[in-house]
């Protein structure tokens, strides 16, 4: 998770002794996660609202500029076991960091059937010597005769609830694991319907194409909504680098309490044909009027060492991620308090039971004023010192205890001509 520049705020800190100090960048840690509590499994990486288009234009020619500007300073005090001392003793750090991001976006809909999409993007610290802007979602729609859908370009798709059941965001161990470009088909069937698609990770906006198979990934799901569960079945497939993989998804509503449970089945025609499972059984519901939100999840996953990608978002970097081993459990509540500034308590817990290792996250989130918004977070990695959130907590320096607290102004606006 390094980065070429950052900016640090010594206004904030010429009165304090620094034992070490930390050279990454603070705000490359997923706030999105910890606090927010939208989902982050959506049907596509921009949304309509995202776009700026109301319903009563999708069908409409017309264009609509969109622009976008975050400003985010923020400090990380923490500690670690320092490697060089054999007495166990901590040492303190310091992270600090400040991030700019402007974005531009284009939504046109040029007939009735066809509609584009563009975002550019610029991030400070970045290259500036290069003044090189990057590149967002770029994809476009047409609509053939209200039968089948295609969308196709750069961008991320989701299948599942959980991120296992994830299965266009699986990465092989070695090859491209970027962006995904994709081309994708729609097809309604009565209260659900088809789809299939082929994706690639090779950075093709760098002018890199696909020249193998084992560059190209096919899937195929397919969807129906019953009115007491909503049902999903598919299959992933990338030839030579990964297991053919196949997901069933279940997700109903008891009452006020949302339950799902998925199951997914490896097998891996890349090499011995062996065959591998994972499955989940999770839960979600509201208390007093919406106030309090709890959800939990078991996970097991027997698969053995397994990768998916993490897009870049606002406040992280795009990383390869992988998956942890055995049972895993997560635990996730927030406290909505009514009154100014919309403020959020926040604790995350995960515990993957083979590992014997703990990560807890509490943390607060408010709007102090218009377009403000202030986090704070105590990420904690707890038991073995071996175990996986040791060495990948929530801290964006893997420090075992830290207390990270952001500023972010965020604001956008659109303009439209139909």
């Amino acid at each position: 998770m390094k980065k070429k520049y950052i900016f640090f705020i010594f206004v904030f800190f010429f009165s304090f002794h620094i034992t070490a100090q930390v050279t990454d960048d603070l705000l490359d840690v997923d706030f999105d996660s910890i606090f927010d509590e939208s989902s982050a499994n959506q049907d596509s990486a921009v949304s309509e609202s995202d776009a700026g288009v109301s319903p009563v234009n999708v069908n409409r020619r017309g264009i609509i500029f969109g622009a976008s500007y975050e400003f985010q300073g923020g400090l990380a005090p923490g500690w670690t076991l320092a490697p060089w001392h054999f007495d166990g003793t901590e040492e303190y750090s310091w992270g600090q960091g400040v991030k700019m991001v402007s974005n531009l976006s284009i939504n046109a809909q040029l007939s009735e059937v066809f509609k584009v999409y563009t975002s550019l993007g610029y991030r400070i610290p970045g290259n500036i010597p290069d003044f090189s802007f990057s590149l967002g979602d770029f994809f476009f729609d047409y609509n053939f005769l209200n039968t089948v859908f295609l969308r196709a370009g750069k961008y991320e798709h989701t299948w599942g609830i959980s991120s296992f059941t994830n299965l266009l965001a699986r990465v092989p161990d070695l090859g491209p694991s970027g962006p995904s470009y994709i081309i994708k088909t729609d097809i309604p069937v009565g209260i659900g319907g088809f789809q299939a698609l082929a994706l690639t990770r090779v950075n093709i906006a760098g002018g890199i194409f696909p020249n193998q198979w084992s560059d190209l990934a096919f899937g195929v799901k397919y969807n129906i909504a019953l009115r007491w569960v909503d049902f999903n079945i598919g299959v992933f497939y990338q030839r030579y680098v990964m297991p053919t993989r196949g997901f069933l998804s279940l997700k109903t509503t008891l009452g006020k309490t949302e339950l799902y449970s998925e199951w997914l089945v490896a097998v891996n025609t890349h090499t011995d044909n062996a065959v591998s499972f994972a499955a989940n059984l999770g839960f979600g519901r509201d208390f007093f009027g919406d106030k309090v939100t709890l959800g939990g999840e078991v996970f097991y996953n027997g698969e053995g060492n397994t990768y998916f990608f993490k897009p870049e978002t606002s406040f992280t970097e795009a990383e390869t991620v992988q998956f942890l081993n055995q049972f895993n459990i997560a635990f996730n509540f927030i406290y909505r308090i009514n009154g100014r500034g919309s403020p959020r308590i926040f604790s995350s817990v995960n515990f993957s039971t083979a590992e014997n290792s703990y990560q807890l996250v509490p943390g607060f989130k408010f709007t102090p004023f218009s377009d403000i918004e202030v986090y704070f977070a105590v990420p904690m990695a707890l038991g073995d010192k071996d175990g996986y959130y040791y060495r990948h907590n929530a801290d964006p320096y893997n420090r075992p205890f830290s207390i990270m607290m952001l500023v972010t102004f965020t604001g956008s606006v659109y303009a439209s001509s139909f």
